[in-house]
């Protein structure tokens, strides 16, 4: 079940200069209560953010990446989440670039793992997702309506 599909907004820290301040695109699944199966899962919530597109001087970009561990403790303090029961996910969808868009990055997910210190998520690391979960999370993904589709949406 999708909980949360929508465009997350975040404050930074440095005063007026409202430094590591961002926008992301925010999905939060509940894989709880798959029906019929009622499979138990360890981390039944599944967070998947990603950078959304920006135009404005590259020194201002703030990416998902620079700030996992400040969006993964926003995204637990905001939506009364359990850090120890949640998969978080970066995920890249695929790019073209080039004059004519010839060259392809493909998409890619990377799960982040952190270590929790109360309420604070620290030293994130990151690794790939297995075959299996790669699938789960591509079949997640494929129920959303378009990633163009959310961006239009004002923080």
């Amino acid at each position: 079940m999708v909980v949360f599909d929508d465009i997350f907004t975040w404050q930074g820290w440095g005063g007026k200069f409202n430094l590591a301040s961002g926008r992301c695109r925010l999905r939060i699944f509940d894989l709880s209560d798959h029906g019929q199966e009622k499979l138990a899962l360890l981390k039944p919530t599944v967070v998947v953010v990603s950078d959304l597109p920006y135009d404005g001087p590259s020194l201002k970009r703030v990416t998902v990446k620079s700030c996992i561990s400040h969006i993964a403790t926003l995204v637990v303090e905001r939506f009364k989440l359990d850090p120890q029961r949640i998969l978080f996910v970066e995920y890249y969808p695929q790019t073209r670039y080039g004059t004519d868009k010839e060259h392809v990055i493909a998409e890619r997910y990377e799960l982040v793992d952190f270590v929790w210190h109360g309420a604070k998520a620290l030293h994130p690391g990151w690794k790939q997702p297995s075959p299996q979960l790669l699938k789960t999370l591509k079949d997640l993904m494929a129920r959303l309506p378009d990633e163009d589709s959310k961006q239009g949406i004002p923080a």
